[in-house]
């Protein structure tokens, strides 16, 4: 959530407000994919503020719409979980459309299976999900072999659905917020196969992040190196002689060239002077680099 830290002037009574974290006071709207209740609402109210204009959408491409047609000011796009992985298409979403990596917001993610009141598990003969959600809960059901288990749009969306067509012997697996906002009954907490399970959530804007380098220690990029012999291992190599730790690494291919990469990396530093020779270095080795944001890290 964004904070606000109040200084009193001790010779006067003016108050001054200062930011502690990283959202920027000119966001007044966000895009997210799903309705609300979905673990990206649960982003938006965290990482700005239970205020936030919430625009919906039920996919990503009309999350990215809503921010090039500045319908919102910025988006929020769920990259990795700790379970399941990348989420690739969004990776190529933010570089397609050349959006800006702001901030990062890690969530901790607890399914829970939800139903209409006064059912029980026994009774549950399908469960709607979306696709990410029903493989980090496949184990759960393995012990209820009666459940269909179907892929859907959103989480949450399932809940909203069950409860205005009132929808017997049907469950959702999302939020404990999305059951209390659609008044379904929680059938059993928790039930992801491993139980820390987080996803890492990256707010994009149509513009550079306005922050002060001093606040900066994390960079995500995007490279493409000669299809050579040791080209990686030299990129590598200068990371680490220049104080950067990767942090992620994901490959895509190029559709337009088969069988070859782009690079997608995650980068943390102390010194943002590090970071500025780092980039100058492997601007030079790359075929191509592109810097999809640099940011302040969500972890420390």
């Amino acid at each position: 959530m964004n904070q606000i830290a109040i200084i009193v002037n001790k010779t006067s009574t003016e108050l001054t407000a200062i930011e502690t974290n990283t959202p920027s006071p000119i966001i007044k709207s966000v895009a997210i994919q799903g309705v609300k209740g979905s673990f990206h609402h649960i982003v938006s109210q965290q990482y700005f503020d239970p205020s936030i204009n919430v625009q919906a959408c039920m996919t990503f491409d009309e999350v990215v719409e809503s921010v090039l047609n500045g319908t919102s000011d910025a988006a929020i796009m769920a990259l990795e979980n700790s379970i399941a992985g990348s989420i690739l298409p969004n990776y190529a979403l933010i570089d397609d459309h050349d959006l800006h990596v702001v901030g990062e917001h890690y969530l901790d993610i607890q399914h829970c299976l939800m139903a209409l009141p006064h059912q029980e598990i026994a009774d549950i003969t399908e469960v709607y999900s979306h696709p990410m959600a029903l493989l980090q809960c496949k184990a759960f059901f393995k012990n209820h072999p009666h459940i269909k288990l179907i892929e859907d749009k959103d989480t949450a969306e399932v809940a909203e659905r069950i409860q205005k067509k009132q929808l017997k012997n049907v469950a959702a697996i999302a939020s404990q917020l999305a059951a209390e906002l659609f008044e379904l009954t929680i059938l059993a907490k928790s039930i992801q196969t491993i139980k820390s399970n987080e996803t890492r959530f990256v707010i994009v804007e149509r513009e550079r992040s306005t922050l002060n380098k001093n606040d900066i220690n994390k960079a995500s990029l995007k490279l493409e190196l000669d299809h050579k012999r040791g080209s990686l291992a030299a990129l590598l190599n200068v990371l680490s002689d220049c104080k950067l730790n990767l942090t992620k690494i994901q490959s895509l291919p190029k559709i337009e060239t088969p069988w070859k990469y782009a690079f997608f990396i995650d980068v943390t530093f102390e010194s943002y002077a590090d970071f500025e020779k780092a980039k100058a270095i492997v601007s030079l080795m790359a075929q191509d680099m592109k810097v999809l944001g640099a940011y302040k890290n969500a972890r420390l």
